[in-house]
C-alpha cells in the first residue's frame, strides 16, 4: 500500500497548491501562465514522444495476430485479425482504437483446488471502454467554453448526453459513467492483490487525478456555483491569445483548472501516452504478409561469411586425419 499512499499524498499536495495560490491572489499565475505553460509542455512532450517512437527501426513484420494468415487460396483467412493488406490493417486499427479489441480478449486467472483456472474477464474491457468514451464526450462538451457562437454539434451532443434530464441542472450521463468507470478501475488496483502487487505510484496517480478533476467539475456544476460568464471570458481569451485575468471565480474552479493543467503536464511523461503510441505500435499497424514477401533488414551490417569451401580448405588435413569425408582432395 506504500505506492498508493505516495499517490494520495501527491494528489493532496496538488489540491492544496491552488488554494494557497488563490489565497495569495496569484490570479495571473493560475489563469494565464499555468494554462499556457501546461499546454506547451503537453504539445512539445507529445510531439517529442511520437517522433522518438517513429524513429525506432522496425525492419521486420512483428505483428501480433490471432487469426489465420493469408496463404493458400483454399484456406480461409481472417482479414481483420491477421491482415495481409492496407485495408485490413485500417480495419484492425479501427477496432483497436474505437472498441479496444485486444482488451476484449482479457482473461482472468484464479487458483482453485491448487490448479490454475482461466476464464473470461470482460469487465475490465467494459470499464476501460466506458472511461475513454465518456472522457471524449466530456472534452467535446467543454468546447462550448472556447468557441462563440457554440457549434451546433456541441449543443446536440450536450442534449444527447443529458437525455434523461435528471436533476437541475441536468446531470450528464458521461459524468456519471466516467466517475463509475474510473472508480472501478481504481478499486481494481486497490482490492485485487495480484494487481496491487505490480501497481506503482504512476499507476494510481493518474486515476486519482482524473477522479479529483471530474469530482471538482461535478461539484462546480451541481453544488458550488461558479461565475460561468467569467469562465467563458477566460476560456475565449486563451484561444484568442488575449487572456483576461479573472478574479473571484471561486476556489473550486482554481482547483479544477490546476488539476487539468497537472494532467496535461503529466500526460507525455506517463503511460497515458498510449493514446499516441497505439498508432505507432508495429504489432498492430503492420500487415502480416511474411509468407507473401521476404523482408530484409536494411540496418544489417555486412558480415564476413565463412563458407564451407573455405572451412574445408582450412581444416582439410585435420578432417582427413579424423576420417571425415571431404569434397575435394
Amino acid at each position: 500500500m506504500k505506492n498508493l499512499g505516495i499517490s494520495i499524498i501527491a494528489v493532496v499536495i496538488l489540491l492544496m497548491l491552488p488554494i494557497g495560490a488563490a489565497a495569495a491572489e496569484w490570479y495571473s499565475l493560475l489563469t494565464v501562465a499555468l494554462p499556457y505553460g501546461a499546454l506547451t509542455v503537453f504539445l512539445l512532450g507529445f510531439i517529442y514522444r511520437v517522433l522518438l517512437w517513429a524513429q525506432s527501426p522496425v525492419p521486420f513484420r512483428i505483428t501480433t495476430t490471432c487469426g489465420q494468415e493469408k496463404s493458400l487460396p483454399w484456406i480461409r483467412t481472417n482479414s481483420l485479425e491477421s491482415p495481409s493488406g492496407l485495408f485490413g490493417v485500417i480495419g484492425r486499427m479501427a477496432l483497436e482504437i474505437l472498441l479496444f479489441r485486444s482488451l476484449f480478449r482479457n482473461t482472468g486467472a484464479e487458483i482453485l483446488e491448487k490448479r490454475p483456472v482461466y476464464g473470461s474477464a470482460k469487465w475490465l474491457w467494459l470499464f476501460g471502454l466506458l472511461l475513454h468514451w465518456s472522457l471524449l464526450f466530456i472534452l467535446l462538451r467543454h468546447l462550448r467554453f472556447f468557441v462563440e457562437p457554440i457549434a451546433p454539434f456541441i449543443n446536440a451532443l450536450s442534449a444527447f448526453d443529458g437525455l434523461f434530464e435528471t436533476g437541475v441542472p441536468t446531470l450528464y450521463l458521461s459524468d456519471l459513467v466516467f466517475l463509475t468507470a474510473a472508480t472501478a478501475l481504481f478499486l481494481r488496483r486497490v482490492v485485487l492483490v495480484r494487481v496491487r502487487y505490480f501497481s506503482l505510484p504512476q499507476d494510481y496517480f493518474p486515476l486519482l487525478l482524473l477522479l479529483c478533476t471530474a469530482g471538482s467539475g461535478i461539484l462546480m456544476r451541481h453544488f458550488t456555483k461558479v461565475n460561468l460568464i467569467k469562465v467563458k471570458e477566460l476560456a475565449t481569451g486563451w484561444v484568442s491569445f488575449s487572456p483576461v485575468i479573472q478574479e473571484g471565480i471561486g476556489p473550486l474552479f482554481s482547483i479544477h483548472l490546476f488539476l487539468v493543467c497537472t494532467l496535461l503536464v503529466w500526460f507525455p511523461l506517463s503511460k497515458l501516452m498510449h493514446m499516441g503510441g497505439i498508432f505507432l505500435s508495429p504489432t498492430r499497424n503492420l500487415a502480416n504478409d511474411n509468407r507473401m514477401r521476404r523482408h530484409l533488414n536494411p540496418w544489417d551490417a555486412p558480415v564476413r561469411v565463412h563458407t564451407y569451401e573455405e572451412y574445408e580448405d582450412e581444416f582439410r588435413d585435420k578432417m582427413k586425419t579424423a576420417g571425415l569425408p571431404v569434397e575435394r582432395e
